[in-house]
């Protein structure tokens, strides 16, 4: 702990983001940096704990507290105060393959557990992160490492996506030979082609990429496995398949009028936008201006965004971007609390309200947060040539029936029609794509999840593994790269009767 008072003697201080009305003409990233005097100050802030539960990783209430990957977060902090840059750069090396991701994307359980947050705003804990590992590439501390000697093993990779790209880089690190398959055109997954290119630009994740293959694992794209590959054929050719293939199928809404002509699923939205815009990317700028309309547009439309999370502000981003005449977004849950909830005190993930970056840029853009709460779609309405024309909603409410499970009740005179010619389905995923799971013959869980066990990721099947939302579900980046590092660990363990893996 370099100053003891540091966190009586600095405020928190957040990275500066780009004015709303600006960014909203491009796609480039909106943060914009922190100097390193003030992160030095930040640094000083952590009270070095005596029990830091910001890396501990644990679930509480069935959401993150602290660091599911357990970055030694006070020792980096102590070192960027220190100026001791490239040992801080090492320290999350040593727990995170990708933090120039999480210190983007990641919504920093980490921070929600800072035991400062008590009684002060916590430790900016992600933007210094981010900081780290950013000045580590542009210092060119960050060169490929390949291993010095290969085990003779092979090893498939499914997905592409943070937990495939973590289990690749350990199983790489380990000796082995590693072949990532991505039915996609690019490596990345849900860091490609998931997550917009404001909040993650894709330079930084092919660059990682690219050092990865440096490093010497093989990646092959526009190849499904299920699909152009039986999955039977190809853990034939292989000693160890880790499947990481994400939570894909995403959740409908079958009421009437769904059949209609601009009703998407967001990701179908997002992923041909983003396609969209690398396919036509020119000088490392991306104009909005500049490129021609994405596949789905929101250009001149009134657009509704049913569902929330991350997913969800993405497409607002997204559409504001676009053009669109007027965005609203669907909550189904209240509004959460200006501040922590009694029934969800520190140090549980805060469930508290925020304005993020998409609904900061449409309460720029119209003059409110675009949100509205407690309401449900009834059904979907078109014109007479099947295009979709408006939708018709009520209010609810939530009460506890007798066995106190939360019911949900509508409101009585409360319907509400509204002007829609693009609607944007945000509402999470069901579990994974099943071609390979069943050609495999996997076992899976009442929730359609691929079934292994966490700490041991070993299907049903001898040598092969799972890892990320294919196994857990829906989640955080961050638990996938917890669950492809770990997948990683076990399947060397497998194959080599011991690990020296972390």
């Amino acid at each position: 702990m370099g100053k003891p008072t540091g966190f009586m003697e600095f405020d928190r201080k957040l990275a500066d983001e780009r004015d709303p009305l600006e960014r909203v003409n491009d796609y480039n990233e909106f943060h914009l940096h922190i100097s390193e005097s003030t992160l030095q100050q930040q640094g000083a802030r952590c009270m070095d704990c005596g029990i830091p539960f910001c890396h501990t990783g644990t679930l509480i209430n069935g959401l993150a507290s602290g660091c599911p990957i357990n970055n030694l977060i006070p020792e980096w902090n102590d070192l960027v105060f220190k100026g001791k840059w490239r040992e801080a750069l090492d320290r999350l090396h040593k727990t995170n393959n990708f933090p120039e991701f999480t210190g983007r994307v990641c919504p920093a359980p980490c921070e929600g557990s800072c035991t400062l947050g008590i009684i002060e705003p916590p430790v900016t804990i992600k933007s210094i992160e981010c900081a780290i590992v950013d000045k580590g590439f542009e210092e060119g501390w960050v060169m490929p490492q390949p291993p010095k000697v290969r085990t003779g093993k092979k090893v498939a990779v499914v997905g592409s996506g943070p937990s495939g790209l973590a289990c690749a880089a350990q199983l790489n690190k380990a000796g082995h030979s590693v072949t990532v398959y991505e039915r996609a055109d690019r490596i990345g997954g849900l860091l490609m082609y998931g997550i917009p290119n404001m909040k993650l630009d894709k330079g930084v994740v092919q660059r990682r990429v690219d050092l990865m293959a440096a490093e010497g694992v093989e990646f092959i794209t526009n190849c499904e496995i299920g699909k152009d590959i039986d999955a039977g054929e190809l853990k034939a050719q292989y000693d160890a398949v880790v499947l990481c293939t994400g939570a894909t199928k995403p959740r409908d809404l079958p009421i009437e009028g769904r059949e209609l002509n601009g009703i998407h699923f967001a990701m179908d939205f997002l992923r041909g936008n983003t396609k969209n815009i690398l396919d036509n990317r020119r000088n490392g700028q991306v104009m909005v201006n500049g490129l021609p309309s994405a596949p789905i547009s929101a250009e001149g439309k009134d657009v509704i965004v049913i569902g929330g999370g991350d997913t969800g502000t993405d497409c607002v981003g997204t559409s504001l971007r676009h053009g669109c005449r007027s965005l609203t977004q669907f909550e189904i849950l209240p509004k959460p609390p200006d501040e922590r909830a009694p029934d969800n005190p520190w140090p549980q993930f805060p469930r508290v309200y925020k304005l993020d970056y998409g609904q900061a840029e449409a309460a720029a853009r119209f003059g409110d947060d675009p949100r509205v709460y407690l309401i449900n779609t009834k059904r979907f309405v078109g014109d007479e040539e099947g295009n979709l024309q408006e939708l018709h909603t009520v209010e609810i409410e939530w009460t506890r029936d007798a066995n106190g499970r939360f019911v949900m009740n509508e409101v009585p005179g409360s319907e509400k029609v509204w002007p829609a010619q693009l609607v944007l389905l945000a509402m999470g995923f069901l579990g994974p794509e099943e071609a390979a799971v069943q050609q495999l013959g996997l076992a899976q869980d009442p929730r359609s999840n691929i079934q292994a066990e966490y700490g041991k990721f070993h299907t049903s099947v001898e040598g092969v593994f799972a890892a990320g939302d294919c196994r857990r579900g829906q989640s955080l980046v961050v638990w996938a790269i917890n669950e492809g590092r770990a997948a990683a660990r076990e399947a060397d363990r497998w194959l080599m009767g011991e690990t020296s893996l972390p």
